[in-house]
C-alpha cells in the first residue's frame, strides 16, 4: 500500500524542482503543520499556514485541501501565486478561503513571509468576547500589544475582504478575526509559530481564568504591561524563536516522526 509520503515517488521530485532555500522553507513550514496537529490547535482539513517562496513573484506555500495537518510533508505543500492558481503541477485543491486571507497578508505586508491562522476553541471564544484578549497574565502581556482585530464578514471567500483585513493588521504582527480564529505573521515560520504559541496559550489562560469568574480578578500593577511590551521587543523574540525555541521543536517532531522532512 502507497503511503502518503510515497506518492511523489512515480515522478521527478518536489527537492529537485526547487531551490535549497524553498525546500529548507518547505520543510519548516511542514513542520509547522505538524506542530499545530501535535498541540491540538488544527482543524480537521481546515484552516491554514503558509509561506511565502523567495523571490520576485510573490508566490507562496500553503496546505493542500485534502490532508490532515499530521500528513503535511513538505512535498506535499502547494505553491500558488496571489491569484490563487497553482504554480507548480498538483492534484490538490486550495481551499479558497485560505486562499484570501493569505494571499491578502502576504500581498499587503513584505514582512509577512509567514502566516499561520487557526481556529481554536480558546482563540475563537475570545474572538467573542466584546473586550477582546485581556492582559492578566504574562504570556498576554506578550500578545496583547501586538494584537489587532479584525470584524466578522463571514466565511472568507470575497476577495474585497483583503483590503479591509490588511488595513486592520497594519504594522501589527498578530490578529484576533473576531467570532472566527487568530492570525499570526512573521519573518520565519518559526518567529509566525512562536508568535501564536503565546497568543494560543494567552487565549486558553483567559478562558480558564473566566471559567472561576470575574469577582476577584487581580489587576497587574500599573505600568507593567508596558514593560513586557519593552522586555519583548520583536528583533529578541525573533532571536528567541529562531535560536533557541524552532530547533527544539524540530528535535521534538524528529522524535515522534521526522516523516515531515519528505
Amino acid at each position: 500500500m502507497m503511503t502518503m509520503t510515497e506518492t511523489h515517488a512515480e515522478g521527478p521530485s518536489i527537492r529537485d524542482q526547487v531551490s535549497e532555500e524553498e525546500w529548507a522553507l518547505r520543510v519548516d513550514l511542514a513542520a509547522a503543520y505538524r506542530l499545530v496537529a501535535y498541540y491540538g490547535w488544527d482543524d480537521l482539513i481546515f484552516t491554514h499556514l503558509s509561506a511565502r517562496v523567495p523571490g520576485p513573484e510573490h508566490h507562496f506555500l500553503i496546505n493542500p485541501y485534502t490532508h490532515m495537518f499530521d500528513e503535511i510533508t513538505a512535498s506535499s505543500l502547494v505553491k500558488i501565486d496571489v491569484d490563487g492558481n497553482r504554480v507548480m503541477e498538483a492534484r490538490q485543491p486550495v481551499n479558497k478561503a485560505g486562499f484570501v486571507i493569505h494571499s491578502a497578508i502576504h500581498m499587503g505586508r513584505d514582512d509577512a513571509h509567514a502566516v499561520l491562522h487557526l481556529h481554536t476553541p480558546h482563540g475563537q471564544a475570545v474572538s467573542a468576547m466584546a473586550e477582546g484578549l485581556l492582559p492578566h497574565t504574562q504570556t498576554a502581556m506578550i500578545a496583547r500589544h501586538d494584537v489587532a482585530y479584525h470584524d466578522f464578514e463571514g466565511i472568507a471567500t470575497d476577495l474585497d475582504e483583503r483590503e479591509r483585513l490588511v488595513a486592520d493588521l497594519g504594522t501589527k504582527n498578530a490578529m484576533i478575526l473576531r467570532n472566527h480564529g487568530t492570525l499570526t505573521v512573521g519573518e520565519s515560520v518559526a518567529h509566525a509559530f512562536l508568535r501564536m504559541y503565546y497568543l494560543e496559550r494567552a487565549c486558553e489562560a483567559q478562558v480558564l481564568m473566566l471559567s472561576a469568574g470575574r469577582d476577584g480578578l487581580y489587576n497587574p500593577p500599573q505600568g507593567v504591561e508596558e514593560k513586557v511590551e519593552h522586555q519583548t521587543a520583536p528583533a529578541g523574540m525573533k532571536r528567541l524563536a529562531e535560536g533557541l525555541a524552532w530547533p527544539a521543536l524540530l528535535r521534538k517532531l524528529d522524535r515522534i516522526d521526522p516523516s515531515y522532512r519528505n
